[in-house]
């Protein structure tokens, strides 16, 4: 059987994908969220002329011959506002973020002035208007401030509250349930016997999903029977998303695949042309997405960088990433076979500012230290003739 191109294998998984509906979120929770309404401004910002600078708000006009002598007839700040017009000859004493009175055109600077109980002396001129910010300097009412389809940061939660939104349409968080099989692993703390390993898959599969804006759910390690596997299937059929690392070989104590079957999944493929992943498999039951990943760290990690987050992030309305971007090889490479490789490599920029990639001399899928020591994967199309150091290639950097 024909493997199946990873570009064929993703757009399988995302056909017919749409993102997840919009809920209520109170603006303290809302850091990280897929926004799903835009946000627009209900009031100007800020809502009336507002003094920049410490100083004096006068009539422009009052600063024709210098130096000026006018009268100090109250205070302006920030939250208490003076509530009288400025007459001509007066001045008010303002500060930084308050309204600016009535009457008043411009604010001259405090270094600009002398001042002995209520007179003031305006020692220096200024232009008209100078030192305020006009009403809806920052924004009008109406305004579109944020956008459908943005991953909220900070500076975008700061902008919300400004525009007095106490809660946002944010789209749902995908639901992903993991688990990870295999009679030869145990967890990080507990005591392994001389023929075990510390489970990692799970770890690392549930940290880049949540890092995406999925909620998880890890249900663990699974022991290697049918009877177990399918019960932790079916556990997670109530998932979005449901993720399995290991047991989707045809080893002896393989039971991913007829655990699937079993369950009720619908399975679309498996075996991808890649290098490391190639025993990747993906169906459906209902609007439960469901992938066996590989048990190989490196080739899970890889699966779920290529396919789980371009799926999470069409659930939730967002951009797809950018394509590769291209990097000049630092050592030669081998001709590729029938198979699409992922290359870990360090990523060097230069002066300049073009890339330069190096790939690891040694590529086993069990190496996880090189793939976190790792900046980026060079791509090496099937059937890539060698290369030599110095020619460009596509890369994709690494964000896990």
């Amino acid at each position: 059987m024909a493997l199946l191109p990873v570009e064929d294998a993703l757009a399988r998984i995302l056909d017919g994908v749409k993102p997840l509906q919009a809920e209520t979120v109170r603006l303290e929770d809302c850091l990280g969220r897929v926004l799903a309404v835009p946000v627009r401004a209900g009031r100007d910002q800020p809502p009336f002329a507002a003094s920049a600078m410490d100083g004096y708000a006068v009539r422009h006009a009052d600063l024709a011959a210098l130096p000026a002598v006018l009268r100090v007839a109250g205070v302006s700040a920030a939250g208490a506002a003076y509530r009288k017009a400025v007459k001509a000859g007066e001045a008010v004493r303002i500060l930084t973020g308050a309204p600016l009175p009535s009457g008043a055109d411009t604010v001259v600077i405090q270094e600009n002035t002398e001042r002995e109980g209520d007179v003031l002396r305006v020692v220096e001129g200024t232009s008209r208007g100078r030192h305020i910010r006009r009403r809806g300097l920052d924004f009008a009412k109406g305004d579109a401030l944020l956008e459908a389809g943005q991953q909220l940061r900070p500076r975008d939660i700061g902008l919300a509250a400004a525009a007095n939104a106490p809660r946002l349409r944010v789209r749902r968080r995908p639901r992903v349930v993991l688990f990870t099989t295999g009679d030869e692993l145990t967890l990080p703390g507990e005591k392994a016997r001389a023929d075990q390993i510390y489970s990692s898959n799970s770890h690392a599969i549930a940290a880049m999903a949540a890092s995406l804006g999925a909620e998880i759910g890890n249900l663990g390690i699974v022991k290697d029977n049918l009877r177990a596997t399918v019960a932790a299937v079916r556990k997670g059929l109530s998932a979005d998303i449901l993720l399995t690392t290991g047991g989707a070989s045809v080893g002896d104590h393989d039971y991913v695949q007829e655990a699937f079957k079993a369950a009720g999944i619908r399975i679309d493929f498996w075996k991808i042309a890649m290098r490391p992943g190639k025993p990747f498999m993906y169906g459906r039951k209902g609007q439960t997405h469901v992938m066996g990943l590989p048990g190989n760290p490196v080739s899970a990690l890889v699966t779920a960088h290529l396919f789980v987050k371009p799926l999470i992030g069409r659930m939730l309305g967002l951009p797809a990433d950018e394509a590769s971007v291209t990097a000049t090889l630092g050592a030669d490479m081998d001709a590729n076979d029938h198979r699409q490789d992922y290359v870990r490599a360090t990523l060097r920029v230069a002066a300049d500012g073009r890339r330069e990639a190096t790939p690891f001399a040694l590529q086993d899928s069990s190496m996880q230290r090189t793939l976190q020591m790792a900046q980026c994967l060079i791509v090496r199309p099937p059937l890539a003739p060698a290369a030599k150091a110095g020619e460009q290639v596509p890369v994709l950097i690494l964000t896990f």
